[in-house]
């Protein structure tokens, strides 16, 4: 539970305490004691705190840029894209932006590099997502698919989804996404990489994921939302970030595919 308090601080002022149990799968008196544990009188102290922490973090972010910039620079930032008193249309674009922005200053450089090589030199790529993650994973095999880069789609626990896990080997590299709690088929492709020796990378919103845990790679995106759904929009981004990364390796030889792939 805590772990998604630190991942999402922006968006536990949102929740009840109900809402935020069953986000990580208990009750709302759990919630409730856990806030208490804190030394908060209650959950909606604990609120209070995860929003000032939220708005210290995002204020305090332009001042690293002091180190390259003068000290005038904080206040030479452009003002907000969205005014205060926002519409809900509003409300959710700025959500959007915000997503982007944090999943951009928390993304390892290393790890994502590490992602990018690891793709082409797989022999074998498997993309596993279930429901709405199972658009990103065909959204990411599309983009990899014009650098011909042969993938394969595991979006249920049909025949042809379980037989294309069961031909996972050594050579292969599995991507998992997950979206707050995993889905079983996508925890048991895992599972089945990591014990048949495959290279295995999770993009997840939530750091503590069973499938990050599971992964040797992670990749964290942020999906706050004041809307009734989860946000998608970095994740959306961060599936583009790695396909470009793929490409920038050897962008002459991936040009000449990509127009033979449109000349098919």
């Amino acid at each position: 539970m805590g772990r998604f308090i630190v991942d999402h601080l922006g968006e536990v002022p949102r929740l009840t305490a109900a809402a935020l149990g069953s986000r990580v799968n208990t009750s709302a008196s759990t919630v409730v004691r856990f806030a208490q544990a804190l030394g908060f009188e209650g959950f909606p102290e604990l609120q209070i705190s995860a929003k000032e922490e939220h708005w210290r973090l995002t204020r305090d972010r332009p001042a690293k840029v002091e180190r390259l910039l003068p000290a005038e620079a904080e206040r030479l930032l452009p003002p907000p894209i969205l005014p205060i008193d926002q519409t809900e249309v509003e409300s959710s674009l700025a959500a959007d932006h915000a997503n982007i922005e944090d999943t951009a200053w928390r993304i390892d450089r290393d790890e994502i590099t590490t992602v990018v090589e690891l793709i082409p030199r797989a022999d074998r790529i498997v993309l596993c997502g279930t429901d709405q993650m199972a658009f990103f994973a065909s959204y990411l095999r599309h983009l990899l698919m014009l650098l011909d880069l042969p993938c394969e789609v595991v979006a249920s626990p049909s025949q042809e989804g379980l037989a294309r896990l069961g031909r996972i080997e050594a050579s292969t590299l599995l991507i998992g996404f997950s979206a707050g709690r995993p889905h079983p088929l996508v925890v048991r492709a895992m599972k089945l990489a990591r014990h048949r020796g495959a290279s295995t990378v999770a993009l997840t919103d939530a750091s503590l994921s069973e499938v990050a845990r599971l992964a040797d790679r992670h990749l964290y995106y942020s999906s706050n939302s004041p809307s009734y759904v989860r946000s998608h929009t970095a994740l959306l981004a961060l599936v583009q970030a790695i396909a470009f990364g793929v490409y920038a390796l050897d962008e002459p030889t991936y040009a000449d595919r990509i127009k033979a792939f449109r000349l098919k």
